[in-house]
């Protein structure tokens, strides 16, 4: 089994809300670095289904000087177009586009673009 975890600086907090609305989901796990007896704000752990996927999601390592420049894309497969909008347009201010949306030989609708939090998307209906 593969997990993807996205690590944040801070935000973390606030992209789960994000996510939530925009995936139509619940974080079903929250534990914040307090509960771990830490003087600092923000998630120490945080679980969410996403599409059916375990994500995990945390505030720890989202600085840059304790990250790698490994590039990373989430695809997510929606089965309709109007769902892909849909989530897109609730990810998509505060956004940049990679890709814009469009129709490709494999996909009805595609668009591909790193959120405000600076995780990087890949939508696309099956």
């Amino acid at each position: 089994m593969v997990i993807p975890h996205l690590h944040f600086d801070g935000t973390c907090e606030q992209a789960i809300s994000v996510y939530e609305t925009a995936f139509r989901t619940t974080a079903h796990i929250v534990v914040s670095n307090r509960q771990y007896g830490s003087d600092e704000d923000g998630i120490a752990h945080a679980e969410m289904l996403i599409h059916g996927q375990r994500v995990m999601l945390n505030d720890r390592f989202g600085k840059k000087d304790t990250n790698t420049d490994i590039a990373v894309n989430l695809v997510v497969l929606f089965p309709t177009a109007k769902e892909l909008s849909d989530c897109y347009e609730a990810l998509r201010e505060g956004s940049t586009t990679v890709d814009e949306m469009q129709k490709l030989p494999y996909s009805e609708l595609f668009v591909q673009f790193i959120d405000r939090f600076g995780v990087q998307w890949c939508f696309m209906v099956e």
